[in-house]
């Protein structure tokens, strides 16, 4: 079987392709939800997708059926991308918010390169939100990392440290360095007590730390009435039980103690000038 389906294959302006994928790597699913923001707001159309058939246990992430103009219609688990052009930045955007497989990720990991290259893509950016001792209180923080050694270097991110299970963010970051694609992750911290989606006020710290990346517009300043309606919520359910108000207490002092904020440098400076270097080579 073929897994990857072209739909509209067409030339892009330096396309950066941004992967999100429900799963592991996507707490209260506020980097999928980012995504889907930018798929609507920049008018995105179809490029590709992925045939689910060969990567999914369907018991486990099960096809809907739904009815339409023509009957019952089965929807299946989708891993499409989309092309966005962005007249207004330096890049085009190739966007994918699907799901994680679960079967034959490093064939996964394959059609994504097969993407990359037959679309001249710049660089991979993975956006994901991982659970973490982060207060609803603050701004919740977003960290970026490259296992490439020079890639980080050069942008001023950090490099994985972590080492036990993975997912497939995992498994495509090895992949697509071995491959000599230049990819790099922001994930932010999501605070654990409050787990469930939706999360605006994490989708829109990840949204504007990828617009401070990519120079590209990703319209997070949208989220801002969500995002202080989602804090206002949790802070009333907080004060409300004097036991978990302590424990926020506690998280705030960590987090102011350590200033752990997100990075406001100059890596969308950074990234044009690495990407100046990567063609010229």
């Amino acid at each position: 079987m073929e897994e990857l389906r072209w739909i509209d294959k067409r030339e892009m302006n330096r396309p950066i392709l941004v992967v999100a994928l429900k799963g592991l790597f996507d707490a209260a699913e506020a980097a999928t939800a980012g995504v889907d923001l930018l798929i609507a707001k920049h008018d995105a159309s179809l490029v590709a997708e992925i045939e689910p058939e060969s990567f999914f246990n369907f018991q486990e992430e099960r096809p809907f059926v739904r009815l339409g103009e023509n009957g019952r219609e089965i929807e299946w688990p989708s891993n499409k991308m989309w092309g966005a052009p962005c007249p207004s930045g330096n890049h085009d955007l190739l966007l994918l918010s699907g799901i994680e497989p679960h079967l034959r990720w490093k064939t996964f990991s394959e059609s994504l390169t097969e993407v990359a290259r037959l679309m001249d893509v710049e660089m991979v950016i993975t956006i994901g939100a991982m659970a973490g001792m982060a207060p609803h209180t603050r701004p919740l923080g977003v960290v970026g990392s490259a296992s490439n050694s020079l890639i980080a270097d050069r942008l001023g991110l950090g490099k994985p440290s972590y080492e036990g299970p993975t997912g497939l963010v995992g498994v495509l970051h090895d992949h697509l360095d071995k491959e000599g694609i230049p990819i790099i992750s922001l994930r932010v911290s999501v605070p654990h007590y409050v787990p469930g989606p939706p999360n605006p006020e994490a989708t829109r710290s990840l949204l504007s730390r990828l617009e401070l990346v990519t120079g590209v517009e990703t319209f997070h300043a949208e989220l801002n009435k969500a995002a202080d309606d989602w804090r206002e919520r949790i802070h009333i359910a907080v004060t409300n039980d004097p036991e978990m108000s302590s424990y926020v207490e506690e998280l705030e002092k960590r987090v102011d103690e350590s200033q752990i904020m997100p990075s406001g440098d100059d890596l969308a400076a950074e990234l044009e000038a690495f990407l100046r270097d990567k063609r010229a080579e």
